[in-house]
């Protein structure tokens, strides 16, 4: 059993994830948006794509809206207090999801 965790922890520094792209912006009073995305060369299960990404909306201490997808819970989405699971369909259509997720939350409907 010690082997096999030693073997993963090996594998797994081995993996070289290439960022995608990162991305931030500032608004007024604290908040902010970052968005940042790896394509990794393993799936982080039990995610079924080749991506590792974390996007985040809210104020330091205050997370709004995120969406992510981290090891043994997969693609997920967070409003405020609630988590729920998200179906990844591609990158295109989860970045216009939390797009329009922070637009709706900002009041903004242009």
């Amino acid at each position: 059993m010690a082997f096999d965790a030693i073997d993963n922890l090996c594998h797994a520094n081995l993996m070289k994830a290439e960022l995608l792209f990162r991305y931030r912006t500032v608004f007024e009073e604290g908040y902010f948006l970052r968005v940042i995305v790896w394509k990794t060369p393993e799936n982080v299960p039990p995610s079924t794509h080749g991506l590792k990404y974390s996007l985040f909306y809210g104020r330091p201490g205050e997370r709004i809206v995120a969406y992510d997808n981290e090891r043994g819970k997969g693609d997920h989405r967070h409003y405020r207090s609630t988590e729920l699971p998200y179906e990844f369909t591609s990158l295109a259509k989860m970045l216009q999801d939390f797009e329009m997720d922070v637009k709706n939350e900002r009041g903004d409907t242009q």
